[in-house]
């Protein structure tokens, strides 16, 4: 795929609805790997489903968690797989042999949890009413410390390269720390109400990163120009993006995968709004099926396409492709009907016998050399400070064939018996302070909804009596 012609020259965000994955089980959350070539979805029932994005196919189904999936990330160089669900563990996956590796049990649920950009071997966890957390995979974690300790409604990310963590608390107040050190490096406010955070997510490519508030507002922020600010300021964001007709609240943002768009969905419907982040106008609305909610929205890391979930059902959104097969060259014409073409004698020769003016000798090099073995880098693969991709990258997966047994054919050995899965590590994370006796936030909305659903029913018995 040469991603040079893919380039549609100013319009680089999806159009329409171009269909669905259907993982059988309910859809929650997903994650596209770094190349964007795998997509992991997890799922209601714990497992881990792995979409070959280009076929469109399921590449692989792991059999996760007992309980449903609520955050999911991949590693760099797209080998590992960090989950987390309800049942509070977060797990640690091999992608090709789908065996766990590591498993970390948390007193509290799991919010999210994201693997360092940088380093597979860190990652980060966010519970619930509590400071975040670095975990090593050996077990090891650090605290980043809180703002205000009797306010831990705290959401964190790393940034685009990993060397800082930026911490939000629902005082409208954001934080940020050197990595591994967790020395705390600039601290300012988002808004002068103290509106809550609800995420903060990075661009791919630039130094810009959003904050989504309880205030319905998006602040897109230069992390430049917050490293120049004053302690416990209020710098000025580069745009704040909203919808000025409906208020709508945002369940989930992104950027898209150069960075040049921002995406956010709405958390009342099944609706994406898409702006520009050089001039922050709203250049599209993606509607969704009427009714839905929406539960996840990422982007694809290189192409025009966005992922979103709602109803169990991963939607897809791409570009609109029309063939204009006259723009390959100019004297091309594309034709309505066929044309009878009478074909000279000499059209397909190497040599032009029938050509009356000769323009002269040509001089050919027979002993051209081609380089074949140096490879350049693709530019869309790297991150705007990177020179040299990823070498040993995961970007398919092998899918054995299914042969149906023939009639009349060669004797074939049995096969191989499988090698005994080696027993993962499993490490009992202890947090001071930690709730233990509330709900995940995802298992208490979907409580609320079975409530609200049997008491009309009983309402509807009672007006029948």
């Amino acid at each position: 795929m040469n991603l040079e012609l893919l380039e549609s020259f100013g319009q680089n965000y999806p159009e329409e609805f171009d269909g669905t994955l259907d993982c059988i089980s309910l859809a929650v959350t997903c994650a596209f790997n770094k190349r964007g070539t795998l997509l992991a979805v997890g799922c209601n029932d714990g497992r881990i489903v792995i979409w070959d994005f280009l076929t469109r196919g399921i590449a692989k189904i792991i059999t996760a968690h007992m309980h449903p999936v609520c955050s999911i990330s991949w590693s760099r160089d797209g080998h590992k797989l960090l989950s987390a669900s309800t049942d509070n563990n977060v797990c640690i996956w091999d992608v090709l042999s789908g065996e766990c590796e590591q498993r970390y049990r948390f007193p509290s649920p799991v919010l999210k949890v994201q693997y360092h950009p940088r380093n597979d071997k860190m990652f980060l966890v966010c519970p619930l009413r509590h400071a975040a957390v670095i975990v090593d995979i050996d077990g090891k974690h650090q605290v980043v410390p809180p703002d205000d300790d009797t306010d831990l409604n705290i959401v964190a990310s790393f940034d685009r390269r990993g060397q800082y963590i930026y911490t939000g608390n629902s005082k409208g107040k954001v934080l940020v720390f050197s990595c591994p050190e967790l020395e705390q490096k600039v601290s300012f406010r988002v808004a002068s109400s103290g509106a809550l955070i609800k995420s903060i997510e990075f661009a791919r490519r630039g130094d810009c990163f959003l904050v989504n508030t309880g205030d319905r507002i998006i602040r897109v922020y230069n992390a430049n120009d917050v490293f120049n600010c004053d302690k416990d300021s209020e710098p000025e964001p580069k745009h704040r993006l909203q919808d000025l007709v409906n208020k709508t609240m945002w369940k989930k943002c992104c950027f898209s995968g150069d960075g040049e768009y921002v995406c956010a969905g709405s958390s009342r419907q099944h609706a994406l709004y898409i702006w520009e982040k050089g001039f922050g106008n709203l250049v599209k609305i993606l509607h969704g099926t009427k009714g839905e909610l929406l539960l996840d929205v990422v982007w694809h890391p290189v192409r025009p396409i966005i992922a979103s979930i709602s109803s169990g059902v991963v939607s897809v959104w791409a570009q609109n492709q029309v063939e204009n097969w006259s723009a390959f060259a100019p004297d091309f014409k594309e034709l309505d009907e066929n044309v009878e073409y009478e074909e000279r004698e000499s059209e397909f020769d190497l040599s032009d016998e029938d050509k009356s003016i000769t323009a002269g000798p040509q001089k050919e090099d027979e002993d051209l050399e081609v380089d074949v073995t140096s490879v350049d880098p693709v530019v869309a693969f790297c991150s705007s400070d990177e020179e040299i991709e990823e070498s040993k990258i995961l970007q398919f997966l092998p899918i054995a064939p299914e042969v149906e047994d023939p009639e009349d054919g060669p004797n074939l050995l049995p096969p191989p018996s499988p090698i005994t899965s080696h027993k993962h590590r499993s490490y009992d994370i202890q947090l001071e302070g930690s709730v233990t006796d509330e709900p995940h936030p995802l298992l208490s909305n979907k409580s609320g909804k079975e409530k609200q659903t049997s008491g009309k029913k009983g309402g509807m018995k009672r007006l029948a009596k």
